[in-house]
């Protein structure tokens, strides 16, 4: 017979309000930018690649050092972690917010994502502690999703308003307040916790880790952009050495920094990948629809932003609705169904959104938004309750490098995607001079800003060449997407509905 967890105190609601701000902050800082990128486009002047990393190296970091980060967390305490890191944070987005050149915003953005990285682990591991009650930890975990999920809705929105009345550096500055409140309640409303004495890091095994991520990440980014070319195959091949390095270093030392018996289930493995490959549809279809919206449809940056908004209410209806549809129907059901959901709003955007226009953009991100916050809500839940308590900041930091890789490879993929079939596309009317053919062919942002300099005929030939382009590379990039969560989608329900995964609800 079980006897009950306990359940949490009104201390512990309020430390999860507590928790909200950096996981929310995190998550917008994601795709805050999109709507900027016309504006840091004509001030900064950056080339198609440079915007590409401007975008998709803050998720980078953070996904390459949250494994470390994680196990960093158990050692000297997940809260002093957290608060190093909204410390971190906060003077980084000073440091964006200012940037002069692309190469100093890429930079900025770099150390943005270290600090996320100290974040996001945190957050979820003190959640594993805070709430020992499976009912109440699937609340609090469907909260914490919310949290992150609509962040990375919200931050179109939130940009937007603050390009109508500010310049693009201002996106930034909204983590400053929000870190000064966490400093100042988190060692209020937070408790300590830590791994018993005797625990030490393995500074190695992080590097390790860290490596083997972060030079996959760029390979897959260099071939989506380039092809297969030798610098491809060599960060490739870094990547995987610093992998092979990691598994067997995890398998000889007596306390491993990835607990890989997680892995033995197939049905947890599945949901986890289904997360990371949810998270790497949204936010580079994110991406694609914010460019959409103000370059091709026209919107000014508020106006597009507020068209996230029924996306967004999609997004909580999946977080929330998720825990208690988990209670009646098994996870593996509620996931595999998001998955189809997910495919067709990719598809949506894929093959309506040039003939339908805004109409068939929102509905799409509608249905995307619902199908991906719920899986990502179950699967969390899931890797938490697979964990021992004492290990909870490295599991928190597993599922969170899927989440982050997933978004981090959408950006880089399916912008590539996009920017590539984009420069295939575009033809650019003779008589323009060399540098500013190299900017048209760059970015939609750079030939719209072209297209304004010249006289009428030759102006409206490269801006309908131009958006035509960049239609078939939203189309194109919108629908990889959609073959691969279709993919991702038959896969999961062979390997779930056939082996379901372990509740993770005990008797109360």
């Amino acid at each position: 017979m079980h006897s009950s967890p306990p359940s949490a105190g009104t201390g512990a609601w309020v430390g999860l309000a507590v928790l909200a701000l950096p996981t929310l902050l995190v998550s917008m800082d994601m795709t805050i930018l999109y709507l900027a990128t016309p504006a840091l486009s004509a001030e900064l002047r950056p080339t198609g690649s440079e915007l590409l990393w401007i975008s998709d190296i803050y998720g980078f970091l953070v996904a390459g050092a949250l494994v470390s980060m994680g196990n960093i967390g158990d050692q000297i305490g997940r809260r002093k972690l957290l608060l190093v890191g909204a410390l971190c944070f906060g003077l980084a987005s000073v440091l964006a917010a200012f940037s002069s050149s692309p190469a100093m915003l890429i930079g900025a953005r770099a150390l943005l994502g270290v600090a996320g990285a100290t974040l996001l682990p945190s957050t979820l591991a003190l959640i594993r502690e805070m709430f020992q009650s499976p009912r109440q930890r699937g609340f609090a975990i469907g909260v914490w999703t919310t949290c992150f999920t609509l962040g990375g809705v919200l931050g179109p929105l939130v940009g937007g308003f603050l390009l109508e009345h500010f310049w693009w550096g201002s996106v930034f500055l909204l983590g400053v307040p929000v870190m000064l409140a966490l400093l100042v309640l988190g060692p209020i409303f937070l408790p300590e916790f830590r791994q018993p004495p005797g625990h030490r890091l393995d500074l190695l095994s992080a590097a390790q880790s860290t490596i083997a991520v972060l030079a996959t990440i760029v390979a897959v980014k260099l071939a989506a952009e380039h092809g297969l070319k030798p610098t491809t195959a060599a960060w490739l091949a870094l990547g995987a050495f610093g992998g092979a390095l990691f598994l067997r270093r995890q398998r000889c030392i007596p306390q491993p920094m990835m607990d890989f018996s997680l892995f033995r289930s197939a049905a947890f493995t599945a949901a986890l990948a289904a997360n990371t490959i949810a998270l790497f549809a949204w936010v580079g279809a994110s991406l694609l629809v914010a460019q959409y919206l103000q370059l091709v449809l026209g919107l000014s940056p508020m106006t597009a932003g507020l068209w996230t908004i029924p996306p967004a209410v999609a997004c909580v209806a999946g977080c929330l609705g998720a825990p208690a549809l988990a209670q009646r129907v098994p996870s593996a059901r509620i996931v595999s169904v998001s998955l189809t959901l997910a495919v067709v709003g990719l598809a949506i955007l894929a093959t309506l959104s040039v003939p339908l226009g805004l109409s068939a953009i929102v509905l799409g991100m509608m249905v995307l938004g619902i199908g991906v916050s719920t899986i990502v809500t179950l699967g969390t839940d899931l890797v938490l309750a697979a964990a021992p308590a004492a290990n909870a900041g490295a599991a928190s930091a597993i599922s969170e490098t899927g989440v982050e890789l997933g978004g981090s490879l959408g950006v880089a993929v399916l912008g590539s995607i996009g920017v590539a079939a984009y420069r295939g596309a575009i033809v650019v009317p003779s008589g323009i001079g060399p540098a500013d053919q190299s900017a048209a062919r760059d970015t939609l942002a750079g030939a719209l800003e072209v297209a304004a300099l010249l006289p009428a005929g030759p102006g409206s030939e490269l801006r309908i060449s131009a958006q035509g382009a960049f239609k078939h590379g939203f189309e194109l990039a919108t629908g990889s997407g959609s073959v691969v969560l279709l993919g991702t989608a038959i896969v999961f329900a062979w390997i779930a509905l056939r082996r379901p995964a372990p509740s993770s609800r005990v008797p109360e």
